[in-house]
């Protein structure tokens, strides 16, 4: 059966609208929104961008794309869980794992019988995963992981996590890259309280523990040592998604404020008549566009030589283009913009993590620079 795009459309609108009264009801009780699960596993959307062959729908990166902007009206936490499900979670799978490994997890993936996480982040290590401390040791069956990764979307519900390691006691040796199953011994997971992040509490956020956690053999993701590649493979993916998560952000805040201005009266007339309301609007549609146009650029360059730079200039603005539609979402409100009870305010709180997961400003800065300057010019070589 080919992708129908437009029934995944119907089906990510549909889905977006029976989530919405529970993520909002979730969001001012600061709660774990746990009908997320089982109504995307209801609308089919836990294998978007899986291939058919293993249990998914198919969809081509654009459509994939868009349905993510779409969730992305929903909030930033919802659009993060399928960044961890699907970007760098299915993704890293379906493109380095052996046959037998996509067979093992994908399907039951595109289920939602398996949730996914990606496990790259530790605490003395997030922009330079060079400094990670996670070990690996083979055994006569497969690897022994040791260490802590830390700030995991998903990792606390997941039932299987893309782990990163460096061969223990191998000076120089370089990174490979493990599905491990979070039941086995030895693995134990813990979740932020919501309260203890500024944002996303209806999103789960958590570290975890690897302590001598046995891997299957036939878990490694390519070979010995592809790690780094399979990470900033995975990580491309990762951008595009925070990108299109953040064009549906900005779309959300515009048409909360259209819908806001031309309702609230103050001096006499409508805000929408008020010149410097107008102004909030006419930025935030801007951005709208201009996020737009570089999404969907990234998203056709996708694999190709220049996608990797592509997909970081699209990150980079549209996490920055979505916290500032925001921030003029939020002036458009006025004191009750400053509120979660509203959903500019939720969104202000939420997309300001966008600038630091997945990349950093700093980082997606540098590379940009790089890429117009000359590799040689790199400012952490």
């Amino acid at each position: 059966m080919s992708f129908d795009a437009a029934q995944l459309a119907a089906d990510t609108e549909a889905f977006c609208q029976e989530l919405r009264p529970h993520e909002e009801l979730r969001y001012v009780e600061r709660q774990f929104n746990d009908q997320l699960v089982p109504l995307a596993k209801k609308h089919n959307l836990l294998g978007i961008n899986v291939r058919p062959e293993y249990g998914g729908r198919g969809a081509d990166d654009a459509s994939y794309f868009r349905a993510l902007a779409r969730i992305g009206r929903e909030g930033t936490g919802v659009r993060t869980f399928f960044s961890g499900h699907l970007s760098i979670g299915a993704y890293p799978i379906q493109t380095w794992g052996s046959e037998a490994l996509k067979h093992k997890y994908l399907p039951a993936a595109a289920r939602g019988d398996v949730i996914l996480a990606f496990g790259l982040t530790e605490p003395d290590a997030g922009s330079n995963p060079r400094e990670m401390t996670t070990t690996y040791a083979p055994t006569a069956d497969g690897y022994v992981l040791n260490g802590v990764k830390y700030l995991i979307s998903n990792g606390g519900i997941a039932d299987a996590v893309v782990v990163f390691a460096y061969p223990a006691g191998v000076s120089g040796g370089r990174i490979s890259a493990f599905v491990v199953d979070t039941k086995a011994a030895g693995f134990t997971a813990e979740s932020f309280a919501a309260n203890a992040k500024m944002g996303m509490p209806t999103a789960n956020t958590a570290m975890f523990a690897l302590e001598n956690v046995a891997v299957p053999r036939e878990n490694l993701l390519g070979n010995e040592g592809d790690g780094f590649r399979v990470a900033m493979g995975s990580l491309v993916s990762g951008r595009l998604s925070v990108a299109a998560g953040c064009l549906g952000v900005i779309e959300d805040c515009l048409a909360e404020v259209i819908e806001y201005a031309k309702a609230r009266v103050q001096h006499g007339k409508e805000i929408a008549r008020h010149q410097l309301v107008q102004e909030h609007v006419a930025r935030i549609e801007l951005a709208r566009a201009a996020t737009e146009a570089l999404v969907e650029r990234a998203v056709v360059a996708k694999g190709t030589a220049g996608g990797d730079l592509l997909a970081a200039e699209a990150k980079w603005f549209a996490s920055n283009a979505a916290w500032d539609a925001a921030d003029r979402a939020v002036q458009v409100f006025g004191g009750k913009g400053w509120s979660t009870l509203y959903r500019p305010g939720r969104h202000l709180t939420d997309v300001r993590v966008c600038r630091i997961y997945e990349g950093t400003d700093e980082i997606l800065t540098l590379k940009v620079a790089a890429a117009v300057l000359g590799k040689e010019w790199e400012a952490f070589r």
